[in-house]
């Protein structure tokens, strides 16, 4: 078993909220940088700049976790990753089906790109993403399931955006893999708050939107092998793989 350094939210162009500097390449350098071994693309409510950060990676010993940030009709942000790209692309549909056709305002909120590793513009996102899906959580949850995917709520101890913050609550239906925490709380003093989920798996990501702030936090994950089976296992605590000081 290793120890594999992973920061698995970040956002690249694609998010309107995203530096422009959030490129396949600056991306991948950034991670490098920081010695990570795994990142996770998770863009807004869109899959479609992950196969292009594989696409670098690839020249490299970073692997890379594709998935989505999603944000629920309840304005909840909740971290979904799927193993193989034709689930992606499938997944991707349903996330347009239920994505509002609010027109995107870029100079109001951002440019919504997609970039080849030569910063190429290869596609223009022309619905806003940082709008709600008009599906639930329980909804969107058990859509991942139905893909196979790894459903974890984001940064749940965040005043916006989150679980605690939109819902008031943790739904005790609501089947998850994990539960990210962002750097500012520990996770002794969450648990103060909401002790009944003391069994639960706690991971940390940067949730970065700019090069700068890759690997600013993160999480190891005691595992055999980089790969998605491995990292499921680890969120699991199954087989001696499991999640190091998070």
């Amino acid at each position: 078993m290793k120890l594999f350094k992973a920061d698995l939210h970040i956002h690249s162009v694609l998010s309107p909220c995203a530096s422009l500097e959030m490129s396949p390449g600056n991306i991948v350098q950034a991670a490098l940088d920081q010695h990570l071994d795994i990142i996770g693309i998770t863009d807004h409510n869109s899959t479609r700049q992950c196969r292009q950060v594989i696409e670098v990676a690839h020249k490299t010993q970073l692997k890379v976790f594709t998935g989505v940030e999603i944000t629920t009709r309840e304005e909840v942000h909740c971290l979904a990753f799927f193993e193989h790209l034709d689930v992606l692309d499938a997944f991707q549909q349903y996330l347009d089906e239920h994505l509002p056709k609010i027109k995107n305002n870029p100079d109001l909120f951002g440019y919504q790109v997609v970039v080849d590793e030569n910063e190429n513009i290869v596609y223009e996102e022309d619905f806003l993403l940082i709008t709600g899906l008009n599906k639930g959580i329980n909804e969107i949850e058990k859509e991942v399931r139905k893909y196979g995917g790894i459903f974890i709520p984001a940064h749940i101890d965040k005043p916006k955006y989150s679980l605690t913050s939109q819902l008031g609550f943790i739904p005790p239906d609501l089947a998850v893999d994990a539960f990210e925490l962002s750097r500012h709380t520990p996770t002794k003093n969450f648990l103060a708050v909401y002790p009944n989920l003391k069994n639960s798996t706690f991971i940390r990501n940067s949730d970065a939107h700019q090069p700068d702030l890759i690997g600013t936090s993160f999480t190891y994950y005691r595992m055999d092998t980089p790969c998605f089976d491995e990292f499921r296992m680890a969120l699991l605590h199954q087989n001696g793989r499991e999640v190091i000081a998070a």
